[in-house]
């Protein structure tokens, strides 16, 4: 059957599962994944729901590119605990009017991610539905002892991140038509929204640095830079200060909107997925040093509070944790 026009209703359920096998693992056709976990590793698992016109839209995402990022959103939070993937479910609702070159399309966006960070597909659901959704679980595995938590953050450590913040919300203000760009930087800026990158090789850099992981804290910043530093400090019951020169800005982005605007969407744009880390100041230094695109943002504090310091304009500081970081429930 030529696959041009056809739809899920027309291919019904067991052809369509018969033709998506082809990019999961060869465990997939049982009523559940069984996987071996190697002596003295643990299990780390993340789940992440995304909903059509909510998370993604034809406009800003081609199917391919959906795949892609639906699979690197969860490959992120296996890195910010230091595991590295192992395979991943998927749950996906379609409406039977959805045309299977879309969920081809998909799902070899979602392989390609897997196939150059490792993991397969070994398993999942589909059903029918009105709106179409995806929803992923993301199995990690980290070697005992090795876990990296929010809460583990010290008071004088340095805060450290690996990459630029708001490039993914200036490509977003492209695709929709808010911002008007083009060259390298729009590009960057469309890439960093479409197809982001899970940051494995930090924690590579990491292992380097490290043999004891209890005395550092880490985060990825789906949510926004300032959001991950707030639930790090939160969680671990420090404070932090910021300051202003070295907010991770992308290239090219002040000259584009302004400051306040490129400040604002690197604090808060999220969808970012790089990874906020604390860590004492000798291995921050190294950290840095080894991982290229990182940077110092900041240190912790025993405050009870946590302030972007202003030594640029010398102007008032600003309290990031009341603050406008994406919140799914917000008014």
């Amino acid at each position: 059957m030529s696959t041009a026009g056809i739809t899920l209703a027309q291919l019904g359920e067991h052809e369509i599962l018969k033709r998506l096998r082809q990019y999961c693992a060869a465990v997939v056709g049982d009523d559940g994944a069984v996987q071996s976990l190697p002596a003295g590793e643990q299990l780390v698992v993340t789940s992440d729901v995304l909903i059509e016109g909510v998370h993604f839209c034809d406009r800003t995402l081609s199917p391919n590119a959906l795949g892609w990022r639906a699979v690197a959103v969860n490959l992120s939070d296996l890195a910010a605990m230091g595991a590295r993937s192992m395979g991943i479910t998927i749950g996906l609702t379609l409406p039977p009017a959805t045309p299977w070159v879309w969920v081809e399309a998909l799902y070899e966006g979602m392989h390609h991610c897997l196939e150059k960070y490792g993991g397969a597909i070994i398993g999942g659901d589909l059903c029918r539905g009105n709106q179409r959704s995806l929803a992923i679980t993301a199995l990690g595995i980290v070697p005992q002892h090795q876990a990296i938590y929010r809460s583990r953050a010290q008071v004088n450590h340095t805060l450290v991140t690996t990459g630029i913040h708001g490039a993914s919300r200036a490509g977003l203000a492209l695709l929709l038509d808010e911002l008007k760009g083009s060259g390298s930087a729009a590009q960057s800026w469309i890439k960093a929204h479409q197809r982001p990158v899970p940051r494995f090789d930090a924690i590579a850099a990491l292992h380097l640095q490290l043999q004891d992981f209890g005395n550092i804290a880490a985060m990825d910043t789906s949510d926004g830079l300032a959001d991950a530093v707030i639930q790090i400090c939160h969680q671990s019951q420090v404070g932090a200060k910021l300051l202003r020169s070295q907010l991770p800005i992308p290239p090219g982005l002040t000259d584009t909107v302004g400051r306040p605007t490129a400040e604002n969407w690197t604090l808060y744009g999220g969808e970012d997925f790089e990874l906020v880390l604390s860590l004492p100041p000798d291995i921050a230094k190294a950290f840095v040093d080894t991982l290229p695109g990182s940077q110092i943002i900041g240190q912790t504090t025993s405050a009870n509070e946590i302030r972007l310091i202003d030594d640029v304009d010398h102007g008032p500081d600003i309290r990031l944790d009341q603050g406008q970081g994406y919140q799914h429930f917000s008014a």
